[in-house]
C-alpha cells in the first residue's frame, strides 16, 4: 500500500559567500521554483483514496508453491526439541527392565504431546487471534474502509506495538484522504473557473480582433494620404505599434485558452536556441545589453517543436531584458543532463522575490504595469506539453535563471481507460 504524498516547494534564503558585499550588506534572498513538482490539478485524484484490494489479496509470485501453517512452523522446533530429548531419554533407559522402560517412556510421550497442546493453546489465543484480526481489518481497508481497528492495540507486547502502528496508519490514511478530497475539489472548481475564463477569453479575443484588423487598414490608408512633412506622420506610427501590441496580447490570450498540441519533431536543438537568441539581440540593442550563448555541440538531436519552444525562449529572453535596468549580461546556455536537454537563460538584472516566485506562472499574474501576464503561464503549458519542466532560480537583486528541461526523446502516450 502506498500512501499518497503532496510535496511543497519551499524558498529559504541562501546567503551568497562569493558577493564582495557580504560582510557589509545583508544577504540577498535566494530563492526557486518548479514547475515539475508534484500538482495536484495534473494528477487524477480519485474522490476517496481507496487501497488496492487486489495487491493485498493477490499472492507474491516470488514465494515458494508449498504454504505451511504458522502452527506448524511453530511446532515443529519444539517437536524436534521433544523428540530429541525422548532419544537421549531412551539411550539413558537402556539398563532398565522393559516394562518400567515401556512406562517412563510412555509419560514421557505423554507429557511431550501435552507440553505441545498447551503451547498450541497459548500461541492461538496470543497470536493467531491478533493476526485474524489484523487480516481481516487489512481487507476491510483493502475495500475502502477506513475506520477500521484493531482491538489488541491495548497490549504491552510486540504484538500490542504491532496494533497501535496499524491503527495509526489508519488513521493518517484517514487524515490524507480529506485532504486529497479537499484539495481535489479545490482543483475541480479552478478547473472550471479557467475553463469559463477561456472560454469568454476566446469570445473576446474573437471579438477585439474583428475590428482591431479594420482599424490597422484604416490606419495603413491614413498613413499613405499623409504628406511626408505631416507630424501627423509620428503619431500614426505610434497607433500601428499600439495595434501590433494588442494583437499580440489577443494572440496570446488566444494561444492560452485555446491551445494547440505541439508538432514534435526531432531537430537540432541548438539550431532552436540560436534563432531566439538573435531576435533577443535585436531587442536588446537599445538597453546595451549583452546576450551571450553556449551551445552544447555534442547533444543529440531533441524531439521537440521548434516554432512552440522558440516562442518560449524568446519570452524569457524578453523578461530577462525587461528585469535589467542598465547594462547587463544574459547568458544561454544548453547543455546535456542524462536523459534530458537543459536551456538556461540566466540575467543579472532585479531579482524575484520569493513571496512572488510561487505566482509567476499564474495566468494574468504580472508585476510589470504594461504586461498581461500571460507568457510565463504560456511558456510553462508549452514545456509541459513537451513532458518537461521549467525551473526558476532567484536571488534579489542579482539576477534570475530559467532553466528550460526537456527530455531527449518523449515517453509514449499512456492509453486512456475506458
Amino acid at each position: 500500500m502506498r500512501m499518497l504524498e503532496t510535496v511543497h516547494t519551499m524558498t529559504s534564503p541562501v546567503p551568497n559567500p562569493e558577493s564582495p558585499e557580504a560582510d557589509s550588506s545583508p544577504p540577498a534572498r535566494k530563492s526557486s521554483f518548479s514547475t515539475g513538482s508534484s500538482r495536484l490539478e495534473n494528477n487524477q485524484l480519485p474522490a476517496s483514496a481507496r487501497v488496492d484490494s487486489g495487491a493485498i489479496q493477490n499472492q507474491d509470485p516470488g514465494l515458494p508453491w508449498f504454504r505451511l501453517n504458522w502452527e506448524i512452523k511453530a511446532l515443529l522446533p519444539i517437536a524436534c526439541v521433544l523428540l530429541g530429548g525422548m532419544l537421549l531419554f531412551l539411550l539413558a533407559t537402556l539398563s532398565w527392565r522393559d516394562p518400567e522402560r515401556h512406562l517412563v517412556l510412555l509419560v514421557a510421550g505423554v507429557g511431550a504431546i501435552a507440553i505441545c497442546g498447551a503451547l498450541l493453546v497459548v500461541l492461538t489465543y496470543t497470536v493467531q487471534r491478533p493476526m485474524v484480526e489484523l487480516q481481516q481489518k487489512i481487507a476491510q481497508l483493502g475495500s475502502g474502509d477506513l475506520n477500521v481497528s484493531v482491538s489488541f492495540a491495548h497490549r504491552n507486547d510486540e504484538i500490542g506495538d504491532l496494533g497501535r502502528n496499524f491503527n495509526q496508519m489508519v488513521a493518517q490514511m484517514r487524515e490524507s484522504r480529506v485532504e486529497i478530497e479537499r484539495l481535489h475539489r479545490t482543483q475541480m472548481s479552478r478547473a472550471e473557473h479557467m475553463a469559463t475564463l477561456g472560454e469568454m477569453a476566446t469570445g473576446l479575443a474573437h471579438e477585439i480582433r474583428n475590428p482591431l484588423a479594420g482599424i490597422a487598414g484604416v490606419i495603413e490608408i491614413i498613413g499613405r494620404d499623409l504628406p511626408t512633412t505631416s507630424p501627423a506622420r509620428a503619431v500614426v506610427k505610434d497607433v500601428r505599434q499600439e495595434i501590433a501590441r494588442i494583437n499580440r496580447i489577443v494572440t496570446d490570450l488566444l494561444q492560452t485558452a485555446r491551445p494547440h498540441p505541439p508538432k514534435v519533431r526531432k531537430s537540432d536543438l541548438n539550431t532552436t536556441v540560436e534563432h531566439a537568441v538573435m531576435l533577443g539581440r535585436q531587442q536588446g540593442l537599445s538597453k546595451a545589453v549583452e546576450i551571450t550563448l553556449h551551445k552544447d555541440t555534442s547533444l543529440p538531436e531533441v524531439e521537440h517543436d521548434s516554432d512552440q519552444i522558440h516562442q518560449v525562449l524568446l519570452n524569457l529572453l524578453l523578461n530577462a531584458l525587461q528585469a535589467i535596468d542598465q547594462k547587463g549580461k544574459i547568458a544561454v546556455t544548453v547543455e546535456r543532463q542524462q536523459d534530458t536537454a537543459v536551456i538556461e537563460v540566466a540575467d543579472n538584472g532585479r531579482g524575484i522575490s520569493p513571496e512572488l516566485l510561487p505566482n509567476i506562472f499564474r495566468p494574468f499574474f504580472t508585476t510589470k504595469g504594461d504586461g498581461t501576464g500571460l507568457g510565463l503561464s504560456l511558456a510553462r503549458r508549452i514545456v509541459e506539453d513537451h513532458q518537461g519542466r521549467i525551473d526558476v532560480t532567484s536571488t534579489v537583486g542579482k539576477g534570475t535563471t530559467f532553466a528550460v528541461v526537456l527530455p531527449l526523446q518523449r515517453a509514449a502516450a499512456q492509453p486512456s481507460e475506458g
